[in-house]
């Protein structure tokens, strides 16, 4: 893969952003319904970035909730610079500089203790202008017993020649909260993407995150670093990947076991039509009574394309649980066949083989993202 330069790109703050959604062409609002940004997907706030700017940043009436772009929460609380940089390194890589040295936005949400909403938060970071970096830095913090269904869709405009986008998120979920992040990201054939996320889960605490690519990008690497701390805190990691002829997408994932009867699962679903294809797991047991499960599964639709699966199991302690299992293969003819019988020409047989193939449970989101995640699946189908 080629060395990837920030300076290469012209800064987000340069760019003129529209004064509200109605200045957007019939493509863009379709391409942002689609992901959900709509009034009809009901929600209990909402941060939309369009390049550097905050376009929306609103919420309902829910009391237990604060959502406000990064920048003014940096000014509103001095407390935030005790979780700002505390997660991620700013100086892990020249992405993470480039944040720490220009940051553009981001959003802050925070869910008091006990509070539980009843529908999803969305947030949206979407790239307008050609040949521009977005840098943005989010944090997230569910305090004690409080529960946060948080949907991210980042996307760009259907007619960019080049961007990138760097994503610095810090999530926190105190004792005994939950966290289910989602991300549906549609990007394009010359977009590169670098997130760069840290996590930290208290005792009896939950994270839940899905992540869903399933249309052309240029480049993706990320490997979210997450930090089991408290007992009983339990991790869960999905993807569902396709990967396209000349995309290089490398999405990995460590989990810390700091604390006994911690536990973590990271699946992976992977189709490969073309392009390279890194799929990284690591589970580190730094304490004894923990479990840990690594499952990445991929299907090779392309002579062309190359899939690499790399599992990493280290344990510190006797007493623990830890297993991993890869699979790479391709359509059995026979599964084929028999479609094609029932009446499906080879093209359709595929696309439902490979639909199937890519649908996994998926524990505790919200029924309306699940409804999102399989509409996203059933469009990404007829480019398959």
């Amino acid at each position: 893969m080629n060395t990837l330069d920030v300076k290469e790109f012209k800064s987000a703050k340069e760019t003129k952003v529209p004064e509200s959604l109605a200045e957007l062409s019939h493509e863009e609002k379709e391409r942002l319904k689609f992901l959900g940004v709509d009034e009809s997907f009901k929600k209990e706030g909402e941060y939309i970035q369009i390049d550097a700017k905050p376009f929306i940043c609103k919420k309902t009436e829910a009391e237990g909730l604060e959502i406000l772009p990064i920048t003014e929460a940096l000014k509103k609380y001095d407390w935030i610079e005790d979780y700002f940089w505390k997660l991620v390194n700013p100086e892990k890589d020249e992405f993470t500089k480039a944040v720490a040295e220009d940051l553009d936005d981001g959003y802050f949400i925070r869910v008091l203790p006990g509070y539980k909403l009843i529908y999803p938060v969305q947030t949206c970071l979407y790239i307008r202008t050609d040949k521009v970096v977005q840098k943005v830095h989010n944090i997230v913090i569910v305090e004690e017993g409080a529960e946060l269904n948080l949907i991210t869709s980042c996307s760009v405009h259907p007619h960019l020649s080049s961007a990138f986008h760097i994503g610095v998120s810090e999530f926190y979920v105190k004792k005994g909260g939950t966290l289910t992040f989602s991300m549906l990201h549609v990007w394009d054939e010359k977009i590169y993407v670098r997130p760069r996320t840290g996590i930290l889960v208290e005792e009896g605490g939950t994270y839940i995150s899905t992540y869903v690519s399933l249309f052309p990008v240029k480049s993706i690497q990320t490997a979210p670093v997450c930090r089991l701390v408290g007992p009983k805190a339990k991790a869960s990691f999905i993807s569902i990947i396709a990967n396209h002829p000349n995309s290089y997408v490398d999405i990995g994932g460590e989990v810390y076991l700091e604390a006994e009867e911690t536990a973590t699962e990271i699946t992976s679903r992977v189709v490969v039509y073309g392009g390279e294809n890194v799929s990284r797991g690591k589970i580190i047991a730094k304490a004894s009574k923990v479990r840990g499960h690594l499952e990445c599964q991929g299907l090779m639709l392309s002579d062309n394309g190359i899939m690499r699966a790399i599992p990493e199991l280290d344990s510190y302690f006797y007493d623990v649980e830890l297993t991993h299992e890869a699979a790479v293969g391709k359509i059995a003819k026979e599964e084929v066949e028999y479609l094609m019988s029932r009446g499906l020409t080879e093209e359709e047989a595929t696309s439902l083989i490979v639909k199937g193939f890519l649908k996994v449970k998926i524990e505790g989101i919200p029924p309306e993202l699940k409804k999102q995640i399989d509409k996203t699946l059933e469009l990404a189908k007829l480019g398959f």
